[in-house]
């Protein structure tokens, strides 16, 4: 028996599924529905169907792979993450979650290792926004945190409907009454995944167990003005709707940096200007606003001085302004008992591990509305992710599924 994590072929499942991207390698590309993201998601069929794992899809592609446990009428224990990827992404984000679950459950099977609680490896369906600009479709889908009616109406770049992707996918005809999932489904649930920032390279650590999970509100603004010729009208007759949406940044911005909490980031990454002319004065700003922090009440506040701002600086400039909130996300608190059984789980085999927070948000945020949740961090080669250079090496990638199948075989045994 062997009880070891076979670090050679997880990592060339992990090359191999790399290969299958909508662009020019290293870089990995899988839109979610697209074809190259259906190819992706045969590949960790096959390979879960060779580890004698029971398969089914929803009817909005999140895919279930489970290892039946001695007492398969207990809430089963889950583990996952997604296989989509944002343009130009790299191979391990989200990927190592999945692959390296699929590990872990092999690691104990090749043990000899009976789980009395079963175990299910999920491949979360969109947790990228790419297509229809929400992040963890499927897992807000799961949770109840998104409703089927609203979710089959979002629509991609060329107006063309997740209902309609939907018909164009091989799981079209599932039973969509099982996409939702009661809270208590799950026994518990922990994700695997790259940290997607510098602390543990940078603290020389080998795992992260995480406690505490930042959430995002979204929003989108619209800020009108009066455009005209810049060479024709004078600074003081202008209503610069560029000068206005600038001027709000910054109070956001400083709004931000003043909340009272360490953990509030406020991000503006989309800024579209009409006309957009180098002669003509901007006469419509969109912009959108990514807010998070792990406490809702420094949040809210944060958005609250952020929108008092823009309500003066509209006024002081003669502008008009809309607001439209795209999602507003509760954060999540890891349950402590998973924490510490990943905290002495890394102790027990001599690992360093910290506890930390996640600033990025995952389907674990959303998971744990339906079972006690937390994820399990490895440092990533300076940070980077969302890029084709993201890397963690074999070593820190062996560790993580060390730990997880540790975790996994300590909570599927109760």
């Amino acid at each position: 028996m062997k009880d070891s994590v076979d670090i050679e072929r997880l990592q060339a499942e992990i090359d191999t599924l790399a290969e299958i991207t909508e662009v020019e390698p290293p870089a990995v590309t899988r839109v979610i529905y697209s074809e190259k993201d259906l190819a992706a998601r045969e590949q960790v069929k096959f390979l879960c169907g060779e580890a004698g794992l029971q398969l089914r899809e929803d009817a909005v592609g999140n895919l279930f792979a489970r290892w039946e446990g001695s007492n398969p009428t207990l809430p089963a224990v889950a583990t996952g993450s997604h296989i989509d990827a944002i343009p130009n992404a790299g191979r391990y984000d989200g990927v190592l979650g999945v692959l390296g679950g699929l590990e872990a459950i092999r690691t104990l099977q090749s043990s000899g290792f009976q789980p009395r609680r079963s175990i299910e490896l999920i491949a979360f369906t969109s947790e990228e926004p790419t297509r229809f600009g929400i992040g963890c479709l499927g897992s807000r889908l799961m949770s109840g945190s998104l409703s089927l009616e609203q979710a089959l109406a979002l629509e991609d770049k060329e107006n063309r409907t997740l209902e309609s992707w939907l018909s164009s996918t091989p799981f079209s005809d599932g039973d969509r009454s099982r996409i939702l999932l009661e809270k208590g489904h799950y026994h518990a649930f922990v994700e695997l995944h790259i940290e997607q920032g510098p602390t543990l390279e940078e603290e020389s650590l080998d795992i992260g167990a995480v406690t505490h999970i930042a959430a995002p509100a979204a929003y989108r603004l619209e800020i009108i003005g009066q455009g005209g010729h810049a060479g024709g009208v004078l600074m003081p007759a202008r209503h610069d709707a560029l000068c206005g949406a600038a001027e709000f940044v910054l109070a956001l911005e400083a709004a931000a940096k003043n909340s009272g909490s360490p953990d509030t980031v406020a991000t503006v990454g989309v800024l579209q200007i009409s006309p957009g002319a180098i002669n003509s004065i901007p006469a419509q700003v969109t912009l959108t606003v990514d807010l998070r922090d792990i406490r809702l009440d420094t949040r809210s506040a944060t958005w609250e001085t952020a929108t008092a701002a823009l309500k003066k600086i509209s006024a002081d400039r003669g502008l008009k302004t809309s607001v439209a909130t795209i999602n507003q996300d509760p954060p999540a608190t890891c349950g402590p008992s998973l924490v510490e059984t990943t905290v002495a789980a890394a102790r027990k085999r001599g690992f360093t591990c910290q506890r930390m927070i996640s600033r990025a948000y995952h389907d674990s945020l959303f998971m744990s509305r339906i079972a006690p949740t937390t994820m399990i961090f490895i440092p990533c080669r300076n940070g980077w992710s969302h890029r084709p250079d993201e890397y963690s090496s074999p070593a820190q990638i062996g560790k993580g599924v060390a730990i997880l199948a540790d975790v996994l075989k300590e909570i599927a045994s109760k």
